[in-house]
């Protein structure tokens, strides 16, 4: 089953809200705000895209059926207030916009961490979108809803991962251009592997630009292991 395809039946909504689950686990959030915090990641399956950098590939194929109300319960155990809900793309399937109402409704602090390619303008407001922008590194730069940029809050935040100093020039001008930095919080990651963190930092600094520098705090940690 190609991505297309892949992408159409997770979006098909279940009867009995039921989602399609990777993992549920125990973490320090490695990015954006909550960086550090103790979090607990659902992680949903399947994603339309393919990153050339993607680091969660085993979230593609396979998972399992869980209700929401199992879900909730899951994360209850877990014992700590922030909850991040990841992929694969999780907007892909219908019933997350529903779970993120309810682990808000729970009084969790919520983030979701979206590729920016799925209309993200009916996710919960209390829910902070942590939104990529996809470089031409990427090979998805052609997958970026623009008019996503219009649901931005103060409360959501922008990513780019950056795989060269191409894409560094590019994403400031992406920035200047729609003044991201006036809308919300705006992250500038190296690409693991492919931009040392270094250099990314001085660019930044060099250019005096309003955008702040993170790297991925659970791969400093752990490494390249899955599930962390």
């Amino acid at each position: 089953m190609n991505a297309v395809a892949e992408a159409a039946t997770a979006s098909a909504a279940t009867p009995d809200g039921r989602l399609k689950l990777t993992e549920i686990f125990l973490s320090l959030q490695g990015e954006a705000r909550e960086v550090g915090w103790p979090t607990v990641f659902v992680r949903l399956t399947g994603c339309p895209l393919r990153c050339q950098y993607c680091d969660t590939t085993y979230a593609f194929h396979g998972g399992q059926w869980w209700t929401q109300a199992a879900v909730l319960a899951k994360v209850a155990e877990f014992g700590v207030r922030h909850v991040c809900v990841t992929g694969g793309e999780p907007l892909a399937q219908k019933e997350c916009i529903p779970l993120l109402a309810r682990l808000c409704d729970a009084g969790y602090a919520v983030s979701l961490e979206t590729s920016g390619a799925l209309d993200i303008a009916a996710v919960d407001p209390r829910v902070s979108r942590v939104m990529d922008i996809k470089t031409p590194g990427s090979g998805e730069v052609e997958r970026n809803l623009w008019s996503n940029l219009g649901a931005l809050t103060a409360s959501d935040q922008v990513k780019f991962v950056l795989c060269s100093r191409a894409d560094f020039d590019w994403a400031r001008g992406i920035v200047a251009k729609h003044r991201l930095h006036d809308i919300c919080e705006v992250l500038f990651s190296p690409s693991f592997g492919q931009v040392k963190s270094r250099d990314l930092a001085e660019w930044i600094l060099e250019e005096r630009l309003p955008v702040r520098f993170q790297m991925q705090l659970h791969k400093v940690l752990w490494g390249e292991e899955p599930g962390r």
